[in-house]
């Protein structure tokens, strides 16, 4: 993750004119007409396909009766797909510079998610996160990679920053292998300290400088992905709707699912949208408060569309669960996004 005070670089246009191959330094705070890139908005619909097949899992998981061994694998593996994406994010607020390497590494990132969404059935199936971890590998050795550039065109504190950054998170990568190689009952806590070691490494990195992500940037990335979210949200609802009907002829039962399903999800659009987020970033303390919040946001939005596949599955009697339950799957997931 980044942050507020660099020194104004090149414009964009100046760096875009020197070549395919750039030195990748800071872009500015105050940047105007600051947008999301096309290989942003690829970036994410590659991550979302990731999320989906966590929300797949999700939706069996509980159906089979095994709600919280589902519910824990589901929070580990959103964690990889969340952390990488944010990672990526804030750093392409603060440093793209959209030459030909760093594209090239970003593709990097973007197989690394494929590989991981491979690996998501056998976490829930078999607890098995080899295909996870490795995944997870090829995206953080990426994110390395792109700081020790940085760390190459920088100097002093700036320096020490990326430098920092990239120590993290390689670091990182070795404790995370607990979760291939440590028996089933210790995992859990494994993913615990990584997690708080994860969180730990921006904290530390930008001690000593702030990098120079653009407020309204980050503002736009978070909310294009929430879109992207609750747009999986809809589609995964719809086809399970669909399912039902052309199995089962249960339109009649149906209907208020779906019709609630839409409600809630547009409900969650709004009340996301309905406060102008990019004037109110203005620091770090600010800045990770708000960007390590949206690991809920995104996390329950999707489920919030697992839920409602479990509801419409315990309809029309393919879910051996109670009706209370599968309100739950859905009511549980709407009150942590909210």
């Amino acid at each position: 993750m980044t942050s507020s005070s660099a020194p104004a670089p090149a414009s964009p246009g100046a760096q875009h004119s020197q070549g395919p191959l750039r030195r990748l330094t800071a872009r500015g705070r105050d940047e105007a007409h600051r947008v999301s890139s096309p290989l942003e908005l690829f970036f994410d619909l590659c991550f979302v396909v990731a999320i989906a097949q966590a929300g797949v899992q999700l939706v069996h998981a509980v159906t089979e009766g095994h709600a919280g061994s589902g519910i824990l694998n589901y929070a580990m593996v959103f964690f990889a797909i969340w952390w990488a994406w944010m990672n990526f994010t804030w750093f392409a607020s603060a440093y793209d510079n959209d030459d030909a390497l760093y594209r090239l590494v970003t593709l990097v990132q973007i197989a690394g998610v494929l590989v991981l969404a491979a690996g998501v059935s056998r976490a829930f199936d078999h607890h098995d996160y080899l295909v996870v971890w490795l995944g997870y590998l090829i995206m953080r050795l990426a994110m390395v990679a792109q700081w020790l550039r940085v760390a190459r065109s920088a100097e002093g504190a700036e320096r020490t920053t990326a430098l920092r950054y990239a120590g993290g998170v390689l670091l990182c990568q070795v404790g995370w292998l607990g979760l291939v190689v440590l028996p089933g009952p210790a995992r859990p806590w494994v993913f615990l300290v990584m997690v708080i070691a994860e969180l730990c490494v921006p904290v530390y990195a930008e001690k000593g400088h702030q990098t120079s992500w653009h407020p309204h940037h980050i503002a736009e990335r978070y909310g294009l992905f929430t879109i992207i979210v609750l747009g999986e949200t809809v589609a995964a609802a719809t086809v399970a709707v669909k399912s039902g009907v052309d199995e089962h002829d249960a339109l009649g039962q149906l209907l208020p699912i779906a019709a609630g399903g839409l409600l809630i999800v547009f409900s969650a659009w709004w009340i996301y949208f309905v406060v102008p987020i990019h004037g109110h970033l203005r620091s770090n303390d600010q800045a990770f408060l708000w960007g390590y919040g949206h690991y809920l946001i995104f996390a329950s939005a999707a489920a919030i569309g697992a839920g409602l596949e479990v509801a419409v599955e315990q309809a029309v009697g393919k879910a051996p669960v109670s009706t209370l339950s599968a309100s739950a799957a859905v009511t549980l997931p709407t009150a942590l996004y909210l």
